[in-house]
């Protein structure tokens, strides 16, 4: 399974850190925080629009554990939902800003809104458009094939060479990553937030089951949510 993120994560420094709501481990432990409320900053930041916030922080760009925490923004300021929890990231760490490159075990830094929602089962009840899986789709990683980052029905089109099936278990549930996707040839493709099997990705993000159904019943289309991915401090 090759499971695989825009440059610059300067946006991740008014969250981290702030009433030691996201400080990042290198490998740190499942904290199951529920429906916090917690103020995270006096004022909405700037550098993120939107009504809902998640973000992926990185001890290290080495490192392939990441704390995932949600938010909120409410009257100008950010408020803790869920976390901080433990997450898998890519198995050769997190790449640093716009150095993504396909095939490289590397989760992207940035930040990106979120694509449909999609998973072999059904609709566990979200907001985002729900794509069932079967099993004939499939991903296509293939930097020179024209259908390059996107999701193929193997029946009707050519998905190029050596693509990503969808039919797996880790992908019981999961969402897209709005990374690449203008689908530039090389920088990277099948960025998801999905379930974790216990070892790190080739580039996405993951959780345990429960709280990755827990992310994904709560994110809503209407609040123009996004996800944050980086290294601590950086």
């Amino acid at each position: 399974m090759r499971v695989r993120v825009r440059a610059g994560v300067a946006g991740l420094a008014w969250v981290l850190g702030l009433c030691g709501c996201a400080a990042a481990g290198a490998a740190p432990a499942a904290v199951a925080q529920g429906h916090a409320t917690s103020a995270v900053s006096s004022a909405a930041p700037a550098e993120v629009a939107g009504g809902q916030l998640v973000t992926v922080t990185a001890a290290s760009y080495g490192a392939t554990r990441a704390e995932l925490t949600a938010y909120r923004r409410v009257d100008g300021h950010w408020h803790r939902v869920y976390g901080p929890w433990a997450a898998w990231i890519g198995r050769n760490g997190m790449a640093p800003p716009g150095a993504k490159r396909e095939g490289d075990g590397r989760t992207p830094s940035g930040t990106f809104g979120f694509g449909f929602f999609f998973g072999v089962d059904h609709n566990p009840g979200v907001r985002f458009p729900y794509r069932r899986i079967d099993a004939f789709d499939v991903w296509d990683d293939d930097p020179s094939s024209p259908r390059y980052n996107e999701w193929v029905d193997d029946r009707s089109a050519d998905p190029g060479a050596d693509p990503e099936p969808m039919d797996v278990s880790a992908y019981d549930y999961g969402a897209v990553i709005g990374y690449n996707t203008a689908r530039t040839p090389g920088l990277g493709s099948a960025i998801f937030l999905h379930i974790n099997i216990g070892t790190p990705t080739a580039g996405c993000v993951t959780l345990p089951v429960r709280e990755l159904l827990e992310i994904l019943r709560w994110l809503n289309p209407a609040a123009s949510p996004r996800i944050a991915m980086g290294v601590q401090g950086r």
